[in-house]
């Protein structure tokens, strides 16, 4: 079954809406002075294990659903939303959304432009793909590893989570795009001790994949691997030095670090506001000759990459500094149109 069809079923069959119902909305929404609007659909199941020295001390499960409509009008965004996927909570969503904006002409909105952007994981859910048991067996086995790696493991704590989403997102522009993104995550915790001295190390890793990944090559267990390896790093590790230094960082988690530092700036609406360091700087010198920085949504099966973003863009490889040259924003529809620029699929 095609994506979109599947993702109709669930989200759009149980209050028997239709496409041609979602298009009719919009029509009504955009008008001479709404510019644009779009409706996000969107159903996510999630679960999460936790174990604590052998123990699974916490199991979560929830479901969560609804549907959100915008409407913009040159800077201003309108928005509403409601649990309930059903006609008469979007139609009274996109009245009040376009609320912000008042006009009682309707524009002419173009026949749906089905989307087939390019899938960078495959249509999987998570959570069925293995059985409750076989989830606390997986986690009470990685604890076992843990501690017979060294006698100095002294707490180990483990936690697994997977997510199944499905969303169907349609726009003024005539774009309609579904996506069902699975995400699974494994996370180990450990500390050990010797002499007195205390010492923690972390390790984990997922993607958009189901659980079967945490087998393939025992992925999972050369997670705790890593987690106690570097636990034992940090008990036999000297204090660092003080002063001002040069710092080199590794790939990971690091690039949490380069997302605070520069990430944000580099956003399309604090460049358009001239809020940003960045803010009419394109095409100048911003870093070192060594420095070149990728935002990459499009690599297959990893957490951070999607299909489309969440205005049904597809994802892709921009390159916002190139050795050392400011050449791009990340960008989402809205502040794309107002700085004239293209979307990078990062709405």
């Amino acid at each position: 079954m095609d994506i979109l069809d599947t993702v109709g079923q669930v989200l759009l069959a149980p209050s028997s809406l239709t496409e041609q119902q979602l298009h009719d909305i919009l029509s009504r929404t955009v008008s001479p002075v709404v510019d644009y609007a779009d409706i996000y659909c969107q159903a996510v199941h999630f679960e999460s294990w936790l174990l604590e020295d052998g123990i699974v001390k916490d199991g979560h499960f929830s479901i969560d659903q609804g549907v959100g409509v915008r409407a913009v009008a040159g800077e201003k965004s309108g928005l509403a939303y409601s649990n309930d996927i059903s006609l008469a909570a979007i139609t009274h969503s996109a009245q009040s959304a376009q609320s912000i904006a008042h006009s009682a002409q309707s524009l002419y909105l173009p026949d749906w432009k089905i989307q087939h952007p390019v899938r960078r994981y495959a249509a999987l859910d998570p959570l069925g793909s293995l059985s409750d048991p076989d989830k606390i067996a997986l986690l009470q086995n990685a604890d076992r590893h843990a501690r017979s790696l060294d006698p100095r493991v002294k707490e180990v704590n483990i936690s697994l989570a997977g997510q199944h989403e499905l969303v169907l997102i349609a726009n003024s522009e005539g774009t309609v795009v579904g996506d069902i993104r699975p995400l699974v995550r494994f996370s180990v915790s450990v500390i050990v001790e010797s002499h007195g001295r205390r010492e923690s190390g972390n390790a984990g890793g997922g993607g958009r994949s189901d659980y079967a990944i945490l087998f393939e090559g025992n992925r999972a267990l050369k997670y705790v691997d890593e987690a106690v390896r570097l636990a034992l790093l940090n008990l036999e590790a000297r204090p660092a030095p003080a002063g001002s230094m040069p710092v080199v960082l590794g790939p990971g988690w690091p690039g949490v670090l380069l997302h605070e530092a520069i990430g944000h700036g580099l956003e399309g609406d604090f460049n358009r506001k001239g809020t940003s360091a960045f803010s009419g700087r394109m095409g100048e010198r911003v870093a070192s000759t060594l420095c070149t920085v990728v935002d990459d949504g499009t690599l297959a099966d990893r957490r951070g990459s999607l299909t489309c973003d969440d205005e049904g863009t597809p994802t892709q490889c921009t390159v916002l500094i190139e050795k050392g040259i400011l050449k791009n924003y990340l960008l989402d529809r809205l502040n794309a149109k107002l700085m004239g620029m293209t979307p990078t699929g990062n709405g």
